[in-house]
């Protein structure tokens, strides 16, 4: 449980933060050992402000990426790591993360390492991140550490950010169409209708049609909007289950372009993982481990899981991956073939990062290239198409008049 306190020090300074504990009494023993003198110790959940919830409190990867460039400069400058929490959570935008930066100060007050103080905030900082710390503490090698993290997450957050603004493009066109259909067929085509049917002229079939759908979108349009609440309650909860998450997974790797964009965005974060891990001293099957936990698709956790047993039963990690052609390519299966018969499989694996991101940048260029152009004319088409249908009637009425 997380308690709030305020107390006074031995030098009569007022401190104020959280202490995480099983109870009120183990929280107020655990201040006392830091020879705090308590002032009020209460539960930090029950008395959380409303515009506090957990709903608005998020740490993002960018500022992980920043806090991690500024522990290896600090470390760099011969700062203790006590100093370097202390500093940087009173510098802090981010509220929430400078909490986390004062309970981990405290925590290495008490004689935490720094992975044990950072493993009890895992919403921040991920099983990959902590390992990568502890194996830094173990081999004595906390600023290269810490570099190499935020070298490692800057890498992800660039790519993860670019594949996400490249698929909120179209998203937002498709969004803008269905819109204006949405308009045309309930403002603006019944208007015009109404004049076309009081004409008393032929109607053409194209003309009924789309009056036919206005008339339905009109007179049935909630039935419709209830029908798509349900089913977009019915795919969230879908998705919030673990055979909703492999089923989803394994469509979004199917689909035609998007699919291969996804499938070269995990290839490039499990090379990354495995390079970063490896070149820190992590053993192989602990690797490979936790980047099955923190690839994100759990088509390629499944995967990697049954790595992990092959390596473990004495395959070589290319005959693991040679048994999943269709995850992964043949180019990966005999590049870390030729790593682990040279003994560089690291420099292998970052080089096979590097070019699975420059594949998924390529393919992000590709297809925003593409998806641009086309949207706009299938935008185009169905507003002409809509417009044709209904003045079209109209001019020939004009003309009879004429």
């Amino acid at each position: 449980m997380l308690f709030k306190y305020k107390a006074v020090d031995e030098k009569g300074i007022n401190k104020e933060g959280e202490i995480d504990a099983v109870n009120r009494d183990m929280a107020i023993s655990g201040l006392q050992r830091r020879g705090l003198i308590i002032i009020s110790v209460i539960d930090a959940e029950k008395h959380k402000p409303l515009l506090e919830m957990s709903f608005f409190d998020k740490v993002k990867m960018k500022e992980v990426v920043i806090l991690s460039r500024q522990i290896s400069t600090l470390f760099e400058a011969q700062v203790s790591a006590l100093k370097i929490f202390t500093m940087l959570a009173s510098n802090v935008e981010n509220k929430l993360l400078g909490k986390k930066l004062n309970q981990i100060s405290d925590d290495i007050q008490t004689g935490l390492s720094i992975s044990e103080a950072m493993a009890k905030h895992p919403d921040v900082f991920s099983n990959f991140y902590i390992n990568m710390v502890k194996s830094g503490e173990e081999t004595g090698k906390l600023t290269q550490t810490f570099s190499h993290l935020a070298d490692y997450l800057d890498r992800q957050y660039a790519l993860t950010s670019k594949t996400r603004n490249a698929l909120i493009y179209p998203l937002f066109v498709v969004i803008t169409f269905f819109v204006v259909m949405g308009l045309m067929f309930t403002v603006v085509i019944p208007k015009i209708s109404s004049i076309i049917m009081t004409s008393g002229q032929e109607v053409p079939i194209y003309t009924k049609i789309v009056i036919s759908i206005s008339d339905f979108f009109i007179h049935y349009g909630f039935i419709l909007l209830i029908f798509l609440v349900l089913v977009g309650v019915w795919i969230w909860r879908v998705s919030t289950s673990e055979r909703g998450k492999v089923f989803l997974d394994k469509k979004r790797l199917t689909m035609p372009a998007i699919g291969d964009l996804y499938r070269k965005l995990f290839l490039s974060r499990i090379a990354d993982n495995m390079d970063t891990m490896l070149t820190s001293g992590i053993p192989i099957i602990r690797s490979l481990e936790i980047t099955g936990s923190v690839v994100g698709s759990k088509v390629y956790n499944e995967l990697i899981k049954s790595v992990v047993e092959d390596v473990k039963a004495g395959s070589s990690l290319s005959g693991a991956f040679e048994k999943h052609p269709e995850e992964m390519p043949g180019i990966m299966v005999q590049m870390v073939k030729v790593g682990e018969e040279t003994g560089a499989l690291g420099q292998i694996l970052k080089t096979l990062a590097d070019f699975y991101k420059r594949e998924v940048d390529n393919s992000i260029d590709t297809l925003v290239g593409l998806i641009e152009p086309v949207m706009i004319v299938f935008l185009g088409l169905g507003v002409g198409i809509l417009l044709v249908s209904v003045l079209m009637p109209i001019y020939n009425m004009v003309g009879s008049m004429g």
